[in-house]
């Protein structure tokens, strides 16, 4: 039976949006598969690790009568990809799906898809509904999401807070050692203010595949929940049970000293001071002294950088230590020309924000070098 006849492209775009929630070890071995079901003149992909779930359709021609297969993700896609850009057809005979395409032809076995674990999409009550541009959404998810633990014993640590409160949609991530909060507007105030945590895993694949344009993404959250529905892309996912960290408490107020830097060559020189850091601590000094800012790392092989750069202070010397792929990460993530940076002295907690704009905010802890 034809299952679908289109170019590859048509079957590998679509896979590949998927696939990136199968893992490569799991407990089930239906979870390495992919479930292809054909609905009509609609074919729809879908992908689950039983925490999250993603699926997409495509278009192009179909057979008769609608069935419904699994078959190992990785191979499909890797065929997919071996092949030239030309029509391909998958055909489904018996407990096999043959894959063809000019003189190529590959059969791969499946697995019933009865026995595939689909995720319940939550119902009507108890819901909350947000809208925002993915552009937006992208945005805010490139902001904060470097921010996030990664296996931490604090389990909660290892994902994303998303808090829908009035107009606001606000995204807060912290590995413990620095903090990232960013907000936007969302299309449609919210009259219940409403917080969940979003795990690591959901939070990477959504800044995968949002595009970068003004096409809404619609959030649905209830219960123990969260969908996520943008182009032909539906992800479901759980969230994170805990308590996120008080993050209002966490960035500090009324920090006296002020400087503002340009962006570029402040990352540049970041870099090039990071290669002579210490491989573990990767610890490096702000030092501020009469208009000038010295960025100086060592290592315990007794090498030093040193990099200079001209700024507007001219306050008491003042320097501080931070651990510097916390710096990159941040300034790598954002667009602005110029970053402000807030301090209060060597042993406080520092905040980089945007000038003229109150929407982002990134604290630091000191590091003891």
């Amino acid at each position: 039976m034809l299952l679908f006849n289109s170019s590859r492209d048509a079957v590998l775009a679509p896979l590949q949006a998927v696939a990136g929630v199968v893992e490569k070890r799991h407990t089930l071995p239906i979870l390495s598969n992919v479930l292809i079901e054909k609905v009509g003149e609609r074919l729809t992909l879908t992908a689950s690790d039983l925490e999250m779930q993603m699926r997409t359709v495509t278009s192009g021609q179909v057979g008769d009568g609608d069935v419904a297969i699994t078959v190992s993700a990785r191979k499909l896609q890797d065929i997919l990809r071996a092949l030239p850009d030309a029509d391909v057809s998958l055909v489904v005979d018996e407990r096999r799906l043959t894959v063809k395409a000019g003189r190529s032809r590959f059969q791969l076995m499946t697995l019933p898809a009865a026995d595939y674990p689909v995720m319940t999409l939550p119902g009507s009550e108890g819901v909350q509904r947000l809208t925002v541009t993915q552009k937006a959404f992208k945005r805010l998810l490139g902001l904060v999401s470097y921010a996030m633990a990664q296996q931490d014993i604090r389990y909660y640590l290892n994902g994303l807070l998303l808090i829908a409160d009035g107009t606001k949609l606000i995204l807060v991530a912290t590995d413990g050692h620095r903090l990232a909060y960013a907000e936007s507007t969302l299309d449609v105030p919210v009259h219940t203010k409403t917080e969940v945590i979003l795990p690591r895993k959901t939070v990477l694949e959504l800044g995968r595949h949002v595009s970068d344009n003004e096409d809404p993404v619609e959030i649905v959250l209830a219960g123990n929940q969260a969908v996520f529905r943008f182009g032909a892309v539906e992800l479901v996912t759980k969230l994170i049970d805990g308590k996120f960290p008080d993050y209002q408490q966490a960035i500090p107020q009324a920090l006296p000293g002020l400087v503002t830097l340009e962006r570029a060559p402040f990352a540049a020189a970041l870099q090039r001071v990071a290669i002579l850091t210490n491989e573990k601590f990767r610890g490096i000094r702000l030092a501020l002294d009469n208009d000038l800012l010295s960025i100086i790392s060592t290592n315990t092989e007794a090498e030093e950088a040193q990099e200079e750069i001209e700024v507007a202070y001219s306050g008491a010397r003042v320097e501080i230590g931070f651990n510097v792929g916390y710096l990159i990460d941040v300034l790598n993530n954002l667009s602005s020309n110029e970053i402000e940076w807030r301090f209060k002295d060597g042993t406080s907690s520092a905040l980089f924000t945007l000038p003229d704009n109150q929407e982002f905010k990134y604290v630091v802890m000191p590091l003891r070098i």
